[in-house]
C-alpha cells in the first residue's frame, strides 16, 4: 500500500524550486524578459487591493488601469468617511503582502495551491469583464489569466504548487523593492502626477504621510511573517 504524501514532502520541493527560480531571475540576464511581467503582477494586485476594499466598504469600483511602465490606477467612489477613505488607500499598499501571505499558506499543499490559483484566475477574469479599461491592462491581465487557466488545465498539482510558492515570493520581494513609495507624497502614473496612497491616508487621518508609510511597512512585515512562518512550520 503506497504511503500518503505528507505536507512537508509536498511543499519542500515547491519552495526549493520557487527559491531557485527567484535567484535565477537576479543572476541570469536572459531572464530579464520574465522579470518585467512579474513586477507588473504587483501593480495588478496593488490596484485590485484598492478596488476590492472599496467594494467591501460599500463603494463602487469603476475602472482599473495598468500601464507598461509599472504604474496603475484604480478609480472608485463611495460615501466614505475618513476611516473608510484611509482604509481604501491602504488597501493597495497591503494588497501584495496580504496576497503573498495567502499564497504562502496555499503553497503548503497541492490542493490548496490549485484552489488559490483558481481563485486568482477568477478574480482576474471578473476584473477583465467589469473594470479593466486600458489596452495594455487588458492584454497583460488577459495573458496572465490565460496562463493560469492553462496551468490549471494541463499542469500537474506539483507544478501548480511550485507556481503558487513562486508568485508568493515575487509579491514578497515587490513589497521591499517598492518600499520607497511608502515614503513619498506624490505618485507618477501614466495619467500624471497625483498624491501617493500614504498622502491620501494622511489627508484623511492627519499625521505626516511618512508615519503612515512606516506603519504600513510594519504591518506588511507582520503579514509576510505570518505567511513565512506557516510555511516553515509545514517543513518541520
Amino acid at each position: 500500500m503506497p504511503r500518503p504524501i505528507t505536507q512537508r514532502a509536498s511543499s519542500l520541493p515547491a519552495l526549493g524550486g520557487a527559491a531557485a527560480l527567484t535567484l535565477a531571475l537576479y543572476f541570469v540576464p536572459q531572464l530579464g524578459v520574465v522579470a518585467r511581467p512579474l513586477s507588473l503582477l504587483s501593480t495588478v494586485v496593488h490596484e485590485l487591493g484598492h478596488g476590492l476594499v472599496a467594494l467591501m466598504l460599500g463603494g463602487d469600483l469603476h475602472r482599473l488601469y495598468v500601464w507598461s511602465d509599472g504604474s496603475g490606477v484604480a478609480q472608485y467612489s463611495g460615501d466614505f468617511g475618513r476611516f473608510a477613505s484611509a482604509a481604501t488607500a491602504a488597501g493597495g499598499l497591503l494588497g501584495p503582502p496580504v496576497a503573498a501571505m495567502f499564497l504562502f499558506l496555499a503553497s503548503r499543499s497541492e490542493i490548496g495551491a490549485r484552489r488559490a490559483l483558481a481563485v486568482f484566475a477568477l478574480v482576474l477574469s471578473i476584473s477583465l469583464l467589469l473594470w479593466v479599461r486600458n489596452l495594455f491592462g487588458l492584454f497583460f491581465i488577459a495573458s496572465l489569466c490565460a496562463l493560469l487557466v492553462l496551468l490549471l488545465w494541463k499542469g500537474s498539482a506539483r507544478v501548480a504548487q511550485l507556481v503558487t510558492a513562486f508568485l508568493a515570493m515575487q509579491l514578497t520581494l515587490s513589497v521591499f523593492s517598492r518600499a520607497d513609495y511608502l515614503f513619498t507624497a506624490s505618485a507618477q502614473t501614466a495619467q500624471g502626477l497625483g498624491p501617493s496612497d500614504t498622502a491620501q491616508i494622511a489627508e484623511a487621518l492627519l499625521l505626516p504621510y511618512w508615519i503612515w508609510g512606516a506603519l504600513i511597512a510594519a504591518v506588511s512585515l507582520v503579514v509576510l511573517w505570518v505567511g513565512l512562518v506557516s510555511v516553515t512550520r509545514a517543513l518541520r
